[in-house]
Order: C-alpha cells, then sequence, then structure tokens
C-alpha cells in the first residue's frame, strides 16, 4: 500500500490521531454494536463502517441511527451506547508498531501532540490502559475543546499552537479520510495509515500512504530513524497461532509452486484484526514431524485479490506428502515487509522467494533461532490456540 508523492521539508513535531491510528478501535466499537442492535432486532454488517471512521461521536451516532433506522433519536442512541463503549476501553490493544513509535519519538525528544474527534475525557480514559502513554505526550487534545472537528483543521492549528510551532513543522499522522484532510487543510505534512482497506486509494491526497505503523520510515520527515531492523527483518514481540492444517486456495501448489500450509481464518478473528496485513516469519512445529523455518502472509493478497484477510503460512521444509487435518502451531518472531500489488504471476513468485531467503537467514540469528525451543511448537492445541 506503501506510497509517496514527492515530501516537502523535514518537521520537528508529531501530532497523532488515537483511534485507528495508534489504538485498535474499530474491533471494540463492532463487538458493542453488534450486542447493541441485536435488542432492535438488526444485525451489524458494518455496512456503516466507513462512514463513522474519523468522526466525531455525534457524526457517527447519527450515522447509526439513520442507516439502520433505530426508533431513538441520536441523543438516546448517544446516552445507552456511551456506558456500553466505556465498560470496554481497557480492552483496546495498541495497533501494530504503535508503542515502538511512541517509544522512539519520546526517547530521541521529538515533541508530540494527541489530537482526537473523541471527547478529551474519553481519550484520557483509553490511554490511561496504556502505561506511559500520558507522558509521551506534550499536548492532548479531544474534538469537544475545539469549535469544529476534523476535516476542520481546527484542532491541528490549536495542537501546533500548544506546541509553540509552526503548523509547516508538523508531521499528522491519520488513519481516517477526514483526518488527512484535515491535517492537509492545516498545512502540515501527513501520513496516512488508511484502517479501512478499501479506501485507501481516497488516501491520494496524503503525502505518504502506508500499510501500517511498522513501515513508517521517519527519516523521510528530517526524524531520527528506527535502529531495530536487523538484515532486512524487524523483530516484534511474539504472537502465536496453532490449528488443523485445512485447505486452502489451491492456488499455493498448482500456481505458485509454493505449498503453503493454511489455517481457518475464522477461528483467528481477532488475532487478523490485531496484526497488520503483511509478510512475516518465524518457527512452525507439526506434532508428529518437527519444527520448522516459517514464512507467511497475514492480508488479503492483493494479487488474487481475496475477499477475506487470511493467514497462509509456507513451511520451509519439502515434505513427501500432505499433511491436512495435522495440527501445526506458529510461532510467528519478525517482520518483512507490507503487503504488496505485483504487476505480474512472475513478479508474485520471485518476490516470495525472496522473502524466502530472508527469512531463513534471519532464522538463524539468535535473536530468533532461540523460539525454536518454544514450548507452544509442541504443546498441545487443546491447551492454547491462540496466546501473545
Amino acid at each position: 500500500m506503501a506510497a509517496t508523492t514527492s515530501i516537502r521539508s523535514f518537521v520537528s513535531h508529531v501530532i497523532l490521531d488515537l483511534d485507528g491510528t495508534l489504538l485498535n478501535t474499530d474491533g471494540i466499537v463492532a463487538e458493542v454494536l453488534k450486542r447493541f442492535l441485536v435488542k432492535y432486532g438488526k444485525k451489524w454488517d458494518g455496512r456503516v463502517a466507513q462512514r463513522i471512521v474519523g468522526k466525531t461521536p455525534l457524526e457517527a451516532a447519527t450515522a447509526i441511527v439513520e442507516d439502520y433506522e433505530l426508533p431513538c433519536t441520536t441523543e438516546e442512541f448517544i446516552s445507552e451506547i456511551t456506558p456500553l463503549f466505556s465498560d470496554q476501553w481497557c480492552n483496546i490493544r495498541a495497533l501494530p508498531g504503535a508503542v515502538r513509535l511512541l517509544k522512539h519519538l519520546n526517547g530521541h525528544g521529538v515533541p508530540m501532540a494527541l489530537a482526537s474527534n473523541s471527547p478529551r475525557e474519553n481519550i484520557e480514559a483509553k490511554i490511561s490502559y496504556h502505561h506511559g502513554w500520558k507522558d509521551y505526550f506534550s499536548v492532548i487534545i479531544g474534538g469537544d475543546e475545539v469549535r469544529m472537528g476534523k476535516p476542520s483543521p481546527e484542532i491541528f492549528l490549536e495542537a501546533a499552537k500548544k506546541l509553540h510551532v509552526e503548523p509547516s513543522k508538523c508531521l499528522v499522522i491519520e488513519d481516517s479520510l477526514t483526518g488527512v484532510m484535515a491535517g492537509k487543510a492545516a498545512g502540515m505534512g501527513v501520513v496516512a495509515v488508511p484502517s479501512m482497506r478499501k479506501q485507501a486509494p481516497l488516501f491520494n491526497i496524503a503525502d505518504e500512504v502506508i500499510n501500517s505503523l511498522l513501515d513508517l520510515q521517519p527519516e523521510k520527515w528530517g526524524l531520527p530513524p528506527f535502529q531495530d531492523w536487523i538484515e532486512g527483518t524487524l523483530p516484534i514481540e511474539p504472537f502465536f497461532i496453532g490449528g488443523p492444517v485445512i485447505k486452502g486456495f489451491g492456488r499455493g501448489s498448482k500456481v505458485l509452486g509454493i505449498p503453503t500450509a493454511n489455517l481457518c481464518a475464522d477461528d483467528f478473528s481477532v488475532i487478523l484484526s490485531e496484526h497488520a496485513s503483511g509478510v512475516y516469519f518465524g518457527w512452525a512445529g507439526l506434532s508428529a514431524r518437527g519444527t520448522y523455518k516459517m514464512v507467511m502472509s497475514i492480508g488479503w493478497n492483493p494479487y488474487f485479490d481475496n475477499n477475506e484477510k487470511a493467514i497462509e503460512p509456507w513451511l520451509l521444509h519439502d515434505f513427501d506428502e500432505d499433511f491436512y487435518g495435522e495440527e501445526l502451531r506458529l510461532v510467528i518472531v519478525g517482520y518483512i515487509r507490507p503487503e504488496a500489488n505485483f504487476a505480474s504471476l512472475e513478479a508474485l513468485i520471485a518476490k516470495i522467494h525472496e522473502d524466502r531467503k530472508i527469512a531463513e537467514k534471519a532464522l538463524d540469528l539468535p535473536i530468533y533461532a532461540s523460539y525454536k525451543d518454544s514450548p507452544y511448537l509442541s504443546s498441545s492445541l487443546l491447551q492454547s490456540n491462540y496466546h501473545s
């Protein structure tokens, strides 16, 4: 997804959005709305999700009431739903790369502001569950502290004013189109990290569009570069998944010549929402066979335009037979690159083999090799099929 226009100038301050940019709020919102709409005989199907991303609470509530034709006013809806959301703030997890970015900028003395359309009280409540986050920000501004929320530039201009810096010296990082519009209208540099995949093509007004915060390169903006990449790979907090191997799309061996050991995506909806699409690597354990190096993709595979986000591991070993139904356990320890589209099947295959070489070499490094002995790779899936 990464795309970049000619970046204009270096910056000295960073202004971040919260929901969908730093925190995986969308998953919590969907779960709460699913339960809430049942009382009205309605089923949340996400059809208004694109309409409410980046909106103020009032705008989002109005869209939901209208779209689902609820027999209540917007004010009544807000009164009922707000406590349900508040009860779930403690369960919102940081998005991939968020903690890394905040620690990096803070460690290098880069002043940061948090500017969200959410009310200030909600912002404070959400970040209170993430240790140290409040101290990272010199300025915090909520949508209820300005006259007009995004896409008006007011909230970003107010943040720059409180940071005592010219708007042109600020970099805005946003997930919503309304936020990107606000940042551009404020005369700031803007990096878009779209939270809605289907909206990504609309973000061409941003100076740069990236797949996730893992892919941000601060040095492009004159900020201190990350120093944690190792031989083309990024160490990540390991995560663990497992399940029986199922038949996949039928294209791994037949079309690509790359046999993948597919897992049922329905069993991993949470992990799919918490991890950015892209190419990862780690170790794979088969109960009756052993432990193997592994490279995998998480995402929609743009070349084939999948309808659903999927997990497709490739065990880097030549097997004599299929092993459908066998228990497969994965320990994912590193990240290679964002998901990408390719002009030809040949280009896709070449890139996959390049990913394999990177993963095979990296997994011999001590930082990754130690996970080969993880107890999870040989433990029973009856005990746990996902933890991180």
